[in-house]
C-alpha cells in the first residue's frame, strides 16, 4: 500500500517533471524525492521514469500509473472536502451570472430560494457580457451562470440545461423581411449577419450565427460586436440582420427594429456552467436550487405574454 506523500510526490513530480521544482515545492531535499520514486519503483517492479543528465520523462508505465491515478486524487480531494463544508454547512458567498434578462430574473429567484435555504451563505448576481462568455468563472469572479449551449471547454462543466427559446430573425424596421409572419434560414442567402466579437469561441459562434443555409447558400459575415445593445445598433442602421432567443422582444424591443419568428432555426439552449476544478458542496446545492424553482419561474413567464 503506497502512503500518501508517496503519491503526492509521483504526482507531482509527473507533472514538474524535475526532481528539485518537485523538492522545492514539496519542501523536502532532491534525494527524498530520489529515494521516494525509487523505492515506489521497487513496489511497482518497473521504472517510472527516465532520468538522464538533462531531462526527466515519465516511462509509458508511469503515464498509464499517472493518468489512473490523477482522478483517484482528485475524487478523494473533493469528498474531503465535501464532507468539511457539510460539517460546518453551506457558507461564504457565491457568484452567479447570467447573460440575457430572463435567466437573470431567474437568478434572482433562485438566489432568493437558496439564502432562505442556506442563510449563512450570500449569492451575489450579475451580468455575463455576451463577448466575454466564460472570463467570470475562469477568473474566480462567478462561481455558476447561466449560458447558452453548446459549451465545448476542458476547464468548464456543462450542466443541465434549464431552457430552451425558439429564435428569431432581429431586422431593422425597414427591411423586407420585417413585413413577413415568419422567416427561414433559407431567407438569410446573402444577407450580412451581424456576429458577437470578443472571447466567444468559434465553436459557439458558427453554430448560433451559421455561415450558410441548409441548402449550402452563403451567409456572409457582418461586424462583430462584443455588447448585445451594440448588436442591436448595428441592426438598426442597417448593417446586417441578427438572431435572437424569441424571448428578447419584450426586453429587448425598438421602434427602429423588428422580430421575426423562424419556422426552422433550431431553438437555444440555455443551462448552468461551473469551472471544473471549483466545484464544491455549495455550487451544486445552488444548481438544485435554479432546478427547483425553474418551472415556477417559467410558467409565470408563459403567463404574462
Amino acid at each position: 500500500m503506497w502512503e500518501r506523500h508517496e503519491i503526492e510526490t509521483f504526482l507531482m513530480l509527473a507533472g514538474d517533471l524535475h526532481f528539485g521544482r518537485t523538492a522545492a515545492r514539496l519542501r523536502l531535499t532532491t534525494s527524498r524525492v530520489s529515494q521516494t520514486i525509487k523505492k515506489l519503483e521497487r513496489r511497482i517492479g518497473a521504472p517510472l521514469f527516465e532520468r538522464t543528465s538533462r531531462q526527466v520523462r515519465l516511462t509509458p508505465l508511469g503515464r498509464q500509473l499517472a493518468d489512473g491515478l490523477g482522478p483517484i486524487v482528485a475524487e478523494l480531494a473533493n469528498a474531503i472536502r465535501d464532507a468539511a463544508e457539510a460539517a460546518r454547512g453551506i457558507t461564504g458567498t457565491l457568484g452567479v451570472g447570467y447573460s440575457t434578462p430572463w435567466a437573470g430574473e431567474l437568478l434572482t429567484r433562485a438566489a432568493g430560494a437558496f439564502h432562505a435555504r442556506h442563510p449563512d451563505c450570500a449569492v451575489y448576481v450579475q451580468e455575463v457580457q455576451p463577448g466575454d462568455p466564460f472570463g467570470g468563472l475562469r477568473a474566480g469572479d462567478l462561481d455558476v451562470q447561466i449560458g447558452h449551449f453548446p459549451v465545448d471547454e476542458a476547464d468548464i462543466t456543462r450542466g443541465p440545461v434549464v431552457f430552451s427559446e425558439p429564435r428569431a430573425l432581429v431586422v431593422p424596421r425597414t427591411h423586407p423581411l420585417a413585413e413577413r409572419a415568419s422567416v427561414s434560414l433559407e431567407d438569410l442567402a446573402e444577407v450580412p449577419l451581424v456576429t458577437l466579437a470578443g472571447a466567444t469561441p468559434g465553436y459557439s459562434l458558427d453554430y448560433h450565427y451559421p455561415r450558410r443555409t441548409p441548402g449550402g447558400k452563403p451567409i456572409p459575415r457582418g461586424p462583430g460586436a462584443v455588447y448585445w445593445n451594440q448588436v442591436l445598433s448595428y441592426v438598426a442602421t442597417g448593417r446586417g440582420v441578427t438572431f435572437a432567443a424569441a424571448r428578447a422582444v419584450h426586453h429587448h424591443g425598438r421602434s427602429d427594429i423588428v422580430f421575426v419568428p423562424f419556422t426552422d432555426a433550431p431553438a437555444i439552449d440555455y443551462g448552468l456552467l461551473w469551472p471544473t476544478a471549483r466545484e464544491t458542496a455549495r455550487t451544486r446545492a445552488f444548481v438544485k436550487t435554479v432546478l427547483d424553482v425553474r418551472w415556477g419561474y417559467l410558467t409565470g413567464f408563459a403567463g404574462r405574454l
